[in-house]
């Protein structure tokens, strides 16, 4: 008997991690579907005195920033991480233990420009930013303390982010943390098993079926996962496998700024505003040694549902139990696959096919 998974609530398992999600796509049937509507966006300006990340302008703890004309890069001024822990005892207790932690953090300022975001910039700017991601992962994972490096951008006021002037962090850690580590040993023991890569193997899948692609060139394929947890999760795959940034040649690069761009534009024409979302790349870690069963990936994780003004919470079951989701990967595929690679602030506020 053949289940139609568009009516029936279903788990769907993630071999990346080992969780499952919970979908129930009969709960988009319900008389209340959420009133769409366009917020009025804060017009900014390109240049902000105010702004901490602009060029010239003096950071919180009285540093200056260059008159930058590209990316521009920092240690961050109120770093979660220190480079020197400031012990080295451990703790070894049953409930209690605690270890010391080192690590750098560090912010990426995108653009000069204070006024727009990755998805407004040009394929030129976004190029320098991948340009950035490597030489940065380059540095920190040679370092001999360092043992993952983690890049990642908090866009918009409900991801949490402090400044709306464009730019991304960069955690360096002296452990692999516990996210990565899952995915590293899900990925291992695939490998260890077929003898290929899951993601690669997962990706063929895809591209064959193209039901959750939702965009794609000659190095790259964004996709919204089997698994996904958030209503407009997407998952960026090269075709490929390569284990870390470090790997991307000249044409990579160019293909991800390609890419990257028309991904986010689609985000942003979908509901008409600027889409927030929590991003970051997972690699294999720095000191790993065998790295063939790793596949580089980076992870979209935005939380609005149906509309520019109502977001999915992970709350209740999903906090106590597992995942859940209403809208199907398929149609929210089939929705960001829909819109304009024109962005709506350049089209007369219309998205178009």
């Amino acid at each position: 008997m053949t289940i139609d998974l568009n009516d029936v609530p279903h788990r769907r398992y993630n071999p990346l991690t080992g969780e499952s999600v919970l979908v129930s796509p009969h709960r988009m049937k319900r008389p209340w579907q959420g009133k769409v509507e366009i917020p009025q966006e804060d017009s900014r300006p390109k240049y902000d005195e105010k702004c901490y990340l602009c060029p010239g302008n003096e950071r919180a703890n009285g540093a200056i920033n260059p008159v930058y004309d590209n990316t521009y890069v920092f240690t961050n001024d109120f770093a979660a991480l220190l480079p020197d822990e400031p012990n080295k005892n451990v703790i070894h207790d049953e409930l209690l233990g605690t270890e010391p932690e080192s690590g750098i953090c560090r912010v990426v300022c995108f653009s000069p420009r204070h006024d727009i975001t990755l998805a407004e910039m040009d394929e030129r700017a976004i190029r320098h930013v991948v340009e950035t991601w490597i030489l940065e992962y380059l540095n920190l994972s040679s370092r001999e303390n360092i043992h993952y490096v983690q890049i990642f951008e908090n866009k918009g006021a409900i991801m949490g982010c402090s400044n709306p002037h464009p730019h991304g962090q960069i955690w360096a850690t002296g452990c692999v943390p516990f996210e990565v580590e899952r995915e590293d040993r899900h990925q291992y023991e695939w490998f260890k098993a077929k003898g290929s890569c899951l993601l690669s193997d997962y990706l063929a899948i895809e591209t064959s079926r193209g039901e959750r692609v939702v965009c794609e060139n000659d190095a790259w394929v964004a996709l919204v996962p089997w698994w996904a947890k958030w209503p407009f999760e997407t998952l960026l795959l090269p075709r490929r496998t390569i284990p870390s940034l470090t790997e991307l040649s000249e044409s990579d690069q160019d293909a991800l700024a390609d890419l990257t761009k028309r991904l986010l534009t689609r985000y942003d024409n979908l509901f008409q505003v600027s889409f927030p979302y929590t991003m970051g790349w997972h690699s294999a870690p720095c000191k790993s040694g065998n790295t063939d069963h790793w596949c580089l990936h980076a992870h979209y994780y935005p939380p609005l549902l149906r509309s520019s003004t109502v977001q999915k919470f992970m709350v209740g079951f999903e906090m106590l139990a597992m995942p859940q989701r209403d809208l199907t990967p398929e149609t929210a595929a089939g929705m960001l696959r829909e819109q304009s690679e024109i962005h709506y602030k350049h089209s007369a506020g219309k998205p178009g096919k």
